[in-house]
């Protein structure tokens, strides 16, 4: 659509870059969506139980939630709160349903929407269900535990715990956001404007209203629903679906916003929750967009100097040289796009995204090596084209395996009110260009993204109390690009029962990411209800 702007998140380790891919909250470019949580991929090996723990056949229909589980609800919401829910086998070992929630929660008689959910149940007797988000927002939740979880969460974990992924409303495989088919999907990831002139930016405006006029054909009302707090309302219904007083919950980077949101609307529900990659609920787009720019350029440095510390570095020089080689490549591929291998252009927007998805995780810093190496030496941009559609869900075969490229931006215009004002949004150019002089420029002019949506925000940001809430555990990664570090301090402090844990390391998000350290205080809070001191380090 425009230029590539940053609002958010991306991957999680992953040794072969080849394989599909799950997501965290990503960046974006700007009218849509950028890149991902990389994974290997992993089958879960589960007992043929009903997730409250009680044996059942291939396909049965759970018992009506208990009213002690249920809790106070609102007469009109009753019915999904109480809702009889059929499990079947699927994905091999695993069990599957669907669950009715209402499309407005001001008046739940107007419509449904169905979520997709997927069990992973316990090993043994279960203490209860954790509840897993990836992030996105728009990551699907159930991917990651149909296909991933064994690569997300411990054996102690999966042993004590049921495991359940969720594709919250407007994702995947529950009641999806449409805009935009798999070949016009290809024209607005790769299009490009520079909207720092005003041609630029009348066409960028053009593109985002075509867009936003493509989702409300394609989605109709929907659109207007998808927003975190209905998210987060949903999940006290699967609460109950599962017959769990309190809610359990893993969450990283957006998933912290989204349990954050629970936390505040249901404190007395609040069980284990685990916040990891932690968004500061205050910030506004434009300082979330402006904090991942510092934190983004801090890990290209970082990724820089460990490049020329090995033997098969692409870049040469001093960091600040071979940096200055990384931002003279974008400058070159913004003025010259470039042809892949199978004919498709590369312009700037597509060259960022593919990028930035490496830096997530520095065990991915050499597949970024490989892609540059390859664009310096032969002019080629074939793999850094492959990261870019690992980032957007797009498969070999040129069809995309998930939405995330358009819902992020339909969840993110009802969350986020943004600076459309055309001299305002030349200051934050020039703010994010000094905070990141590699990419500061592909992240600004987002607010346009929003402009011609057909539903206004919902949300304000604003700090997050949960007062009343069980104690929460909130973890940051001094070196994470997506989700800076300042962000988990900041939601440790607004929130009254929380505990921050810190990684010192790079990359993004920490649980499961080969800190002992990090993967034993989780496990201990899931399992045994045990924290550790206030502000420990790992």
């Amino acid at each position: 659509m425009t230029n590539p702007a940053m609002s958010a998140d991306l991957p999680r380790q992953e040794h072969d870059m080849t394989t599909a891919t799950a997501r965290r909250r990503f960046p974006r470019l700007a009218a849509a969506a950028a890149s991902v949580v990389l994974l290997a991929a992993a089958t879960a090996c589960t007992a043929d139980t009903e997730p409250n723990g009680e044996e059942t056949g291939s396909s049965d229909t759970a018992t009506t939630a208990a009213a002690d589980v249920i809790g106070t609800v609102p007469e009109d919401l009753m019915e999904f709160y109480s809702q009889e829910v059929t499990w079947t086998d699927c994905e091999g070992s695993l069990r599957c349903a669907t669950v009715d929630a209402p499309l407005d929660y001001a008046d739940p008689g107007a419509g449904t929407v169905e979520l997709a959910v997927v069990m992973a149940e316990a090993d043994k007797a279960a203490q209860g269900t954790v509840l897993l988000n990836p992030g996105g927002p728009g990551g699907s939740g159930y991917s990651v535990v149909s296909e991933y979880v064994e690569n997300v969460t411990s054996d102690r974990l999966r042993e004590n715990f049921n495991i359940l992924g969720f594709d919250p409303r407007g994702v995947g495989r529950s009641t999806p956001v449409e805009c935009l088919s798999d070949e016009e999907l290809d024209e607005a990831r790769a299009e490009y404007v520079d909207p720092s002139t005003p041609e630029g930016l009348a066409e960028a405006r053009l593109s985002a209203k075509e867009f936003a006029d493509a989702c409300a054909a394609e989605s109709g009302e929907l659109l207007g629903f998808v927003d975190t707090t209905s998210a987060a309302r949903d999940m006290d219904i699967l609460r109950a679906v599962v017959g769990d007083r309190k809610l359990n919950y893993l969450g990283f980077s957006y998933g912290t916003f989204l349990g954050a949101t629970y936390a505040e609307l249901f404190p007395n529900n609040v069980g284990r929750l685990v916040l990891d990659g932690a968004l500061d609920p205050a910030a506004s787009n434009e300082d979330v967009t402006l904090g991942q720019a510092a934190a983004f350029e801090k890990a290209i440095r970082a990724y820089v100097e460990d490049c020329l510390s090995g033997s098969n570095c692409p870049l040469e020089g001093s960091v600040d040289e071979a940096v200055e080689t990384i931002q003279a490549l974008f400058a070159s591929v913004e003025e010259s796009p470039l042809t892949a291998a199978d004919g498709r252009t590369v312009t700037v927007s597509t060259f960022v995204s593919g990028f930035i998805t490496p830096l997530y995780d520095d065990a991915n810093w050499p597949a970024l090596s490989q892609a540059l190496e390859q664009v310096l030496t032969e002019g080629d941009p074939t793999y850094m084209l492959r990261l870019a559609d690992i980032s957007a869900d797009r498969t070999d075969d040129g069809t995309y395996a998930s939405n995330s490229f358009v819902v992020f931006n339909a969840i993110n215009c009802l969350d986020y009110p943004m600076v459309s004002d055309d001299a305002q949004m030349a200051a934050d150019a020039k703010e994010l260009e000094a905070a990141s002089p590699t990419l500061g420029k592909y992240l600004a002019y987002g607010g346009i993204t929003c402009e011609a949506w057909p539903y206004a925000p919902v949300n304000e940001p604003h700090p997050i109390k949960a007062s009343g809430a069980d104690e929460v555990l909130v973890i940051g990664t001094t070196g994470d690009p997506a989700t800076p570090y300042e962000w988990a301090e900041a939601l440790a402090a607004q929130m009254e029962s929380a505990v921050l844990v810190t990684l010192e390391g790079e990359g993004h998000t920490a649980y499961g990411r080969g800190s002992d350290c990090i993967d034993n205080i989780v496990d201990d809070y899931f399992v045994d209800g045990t924290l550790p001191a206030e502000n420990t380090v790992c």
